[in-house]
């Protein structure tokens, strides 16, 4: 019986380091992945790079074509140094996609202040989301299934706007997908923590994933509240 605990107690602490590591490597991987994404802000601004803006349409599916083959390459490729580097690829090319939308901020007297305060927005909600998956002991797998049927509802509504161009359903898309993708940061940081990811490579896309959705969505909304013409 003594021996049964041992075994016990020494699976437990061994599935705890485990989960441990997942989770530093994760945070160490996420914040690597910021460098090529603000490279890539920083070329495309200095480009001026538009993607396909005569055909939004166009410019849209095939953003998810480039996006869903990095993503495909990235899982396939999640158990070796390769992944790292599509990752890092696909993250240079988020960056890329971002310059768009900080070239329209920056056209605002105040844009600076705006990309400054979606920054800390953002990092304040995954520092809020993070730590109530870390330290609480509740396990929010459970979420997920809502959150991927709420995510196809905001990818569609994103579609069908392109088209109607409501600036209303514009602005509520943003705040739905700024709930949404920090909800979805307590679900990816819970199953890491519960074990339920055990890849940091995967790990960091989904959470990489989640945060830059927040920060565009987030400054979106930023923008249409507060943005100041000269």
């Amino acid at each position: 019986m003594q021996t049964d605990f041992n075994i016990a107690g020494q699976g437990s602490r061994e599935l705890a380091f485990q989960q441990n590591r997942v989770l530093r490597n994760t945070y160490l991987l996420l914040g690597l992945s910021m460098i090529p994404t603000v490279l890539g802000a920083l070329v495309g601004i200095q480009m001026q790079f538009s993607f396909l803006a005569g055909s939004p349409f166009m410019a849209f599916m095939l953003f998810l074509g480039i996006a869903w083959g990095f993503m495909w390459g990235i899982e396939k490729n999640k158990n070796s140094g390769l992944g790292v580097a599509l990752l890092l690829g696909f993250t240079f090319f988020m960056g890329l996609m971002l310059s768009r939308i900080l070239q329209v901020a920056l056209g605002f007297s105040n844009g600076g202040s705006m990309i400054g305060l979606a920054a800390g927005g953002t990092g304040a909600i995954f520092l809020t989301m993070a730590t109530v998956a870390t330290v609480s002991k509740h396990d929010f797998s459970g979420m997920g299934k809502f959150l991927f049927i709420g995510m196809i509802v905001v990818l569609l509504a994103a579609v069908a706007n392109i088209f109607f161009q409501i600036p209303a359903l514009s602005l509520t898309i943003a705040a739905v997908v700024v709930a949404l993708f920090s909800a979805y940061i307590l679900y990816d940081i819970s199953r890491i923590v519960q074990g339920g990811e055990t890849n940091y490579i995967s790990a960091t896309l989904a959470v990489y994933l989640d945060i830059y959705n927040v920060f565009v969505s987030l400054l979106q909304l930023i923008m249409a509240f507060t943005g100041e013409r000269d």
